[in-house]
């Protein structure tokens, strides 16, 4: 008997067994070959199908019955409450910037470019070059690839002015992403219980990975020029920190860049204080009005330790970063990977450095530069225009984002959620502010896609903040 006549078979007994009690009896398997003209064979698998959905139940030497269905009762987890106490750090699910909506949505939020900003034809083909090469089958190296270890000091050591020693290769340590790098750093650098200072506001997920290893976050007001040295030095003196967490290049959320006179008195702050400047450089390839300026460059002392990724910029598929510091501090990051990952994806390594070492990849800068130019200037535009109500400090630089002050009393993560309800994504400024925020803010992302829908979404903004 063919497969039709199973499922004929199995369609008329559920019917059937939908208006028959439980524990009726299901007619025999002779009754059923007269029903359906089936042969024995199809009747038994007809039954053995019924059985697997858990509709009837097989008694040997009585025959076959209709099973009695419960009602699916809730589990009950509550046992892991006890299990595993409290957690040392409240960290939330999902950030804001990582929340994904309907396609129709206005995407203001988000932390990454639009796939149509990052060099997508030379991401494909140096993907699939690297699953043809020796990269697909063999282990790489703990500390990262030789090669593309080489190429992140090459690119830090080309802003170190004359008198600085530029970076080694073995002062690299190549990371899955900057998060990655971050809770390696803490880790390693200041331990669990330890005071970090980070700039306030400050990126959300540097708060999160200092959350995870147990640090604890001391603030340190940042402006649009960057931190008060006399306010860095202060928090060093009071707290005993050793660690100093910055964006000094097109801050996330702010996009402030740091002065020189800023970049020179820290620096001899964390040196007076035998401490150290964890630089995140994330967006070092998102300059506009200016170039980024690694505060690295200019120390050959182990003071700085860099950050830098290609996440944001090659693409978030790519998650590759790398670490440099000297001295031990880096061979201490370089155990903390070791514990915690062993190594990265050879396939990335391989695909991303195939990617920045491509001739075209310097013309995909210049032309990322006017299309961030272009999307940054209509925002700013549009904010203007249609959202009286929010104030902006500054027009950022550089970076991925505007950061925009609303009036004071209102509550940020209400507006969030008002107009993600009517189809506008943003993020409420809340989640940038180690400790208790300074004001109410929104970050808008103006990397995203769709830009011809800022003036629409912006609309929907001022709407919400007016109460209409």
């Amino acid at each position: 008997m063919s497969n039709d006549s199973t499922a004929r078979i199995v369609s008329g007994l559920r019917a059937w067994l939908a208006q028959a009690p439980p524990g009726a009896r299901v007619p025999s398997t002779r009754a059923l070959v007269a029903q359906y003209g089936a042969s024995p064979v199809t009747v038994q698998k007809a039954m053995r199908a019924l059985g697997a959905l858990g509709l009837v139940e097989s008694r040997p030497g009585v025959g076959t019955f209709v099973r009695a269905t419960h009602p699916a009762r809730p589990p009950d987890f509550g046992w892991q409450t006890g299990a595993l106490r409290a957690p040392h750090a409240r960290i939330p699910v999902l950030s804001a910037p990582l929340r994904t909506g309907p396609p129709d949505a206005i995407a203001l939020h988000s932390g990454y470019p639009d796939r149509t900003l990052l060099p997508e034809r030379l991401v494909r083909a140096a993907l699939t070059r690297a699953t043809r090469g020796d990269a697909a089958l063999s282990r790489p190296d703990a500390a990262g690839h030789p090669e593309l270890r080489a190429w992140f000091a090459t690119e830090l050591g080309s802003a170190t002015p004359a008198g600085v020693t530029p970076p080694a290769p073995r002062d690299v340590v190549v990371v899955p992403g900057s998060q990655s790098g971050l809770s390696s750093i803490f880790r390693a650098l200041a331990g669990a219980g330890q005071p970090v200072l980070v700039e306030s506001p400050t990126y959300w997920g540097a708060i999160m990975a200092a959350a995870q290893a147990g640090v604890r976050v001391v603030p340190v007001p940042s402006g649009t020029e960057g931190p008060d040295p006399e306010d860095v030095a202060r928090a060093f003196e009071e707290t005993g920190a050793r660690l100093f967490y910055a964006q000094p290049n097109y801050a996330n959320p702010t996009g402030a860049q740091w002065s020189a006179s800023v970049v020179e008195r820290v620096l001899e702050v964390v040196r007076a204080h035998a401490a150290f400047l964890v630089e995140d450089d994330w967006a070092h390839d998102f300059g506009i009005d200016t170039t980024a300026r690694p505060v690295a460059a200019q120390d050959d002392a182990g003071h700085v330790v860099y950050l830098r990724s290609l996440t944001k910029n090659v693409s978030p598929s790519v998650r590759v970063a790398a670490v440099v510091a000297r001295g031990p501090a880096r061979d201490r990051v370089l155990a903390d990977r070791g514990a915690e990952s062993m190594y990265v994806s050879g396939l990335l390594q391989t695909a991303a450095l195939d990617v920045v070492t491509q001739p075209a990849w310097l013309s995909h800068l210049r032309a990322l530069r006017r299309q961030l130019r272009e999307r940054r200037d209509l925002l700013v535009e549009c904010l203007t225009e249609h959202v009286p109500q929010a104030h902006l400090d500054h027009v950022p630089p550089g970076g991925l984002n505007l950061w925009a002050r609303l009036p004071e009393g209102t509550d940020p993560d209400a507006v969030t959620r008002s107009c993600e309800a009517a189809g506008v994504l943003i993020a409420p400024g809340t989640e940038w502010f180690p400790a208790e925020p300074a004001g109410a803010y929104i970050r808008l992302n103006y990397s995203g896609p769709n830009p011809d829908r800022f003036a629409e979404g912006c609309r929907t903004i001022g709407r919400v903040l007016s109460g209409r």
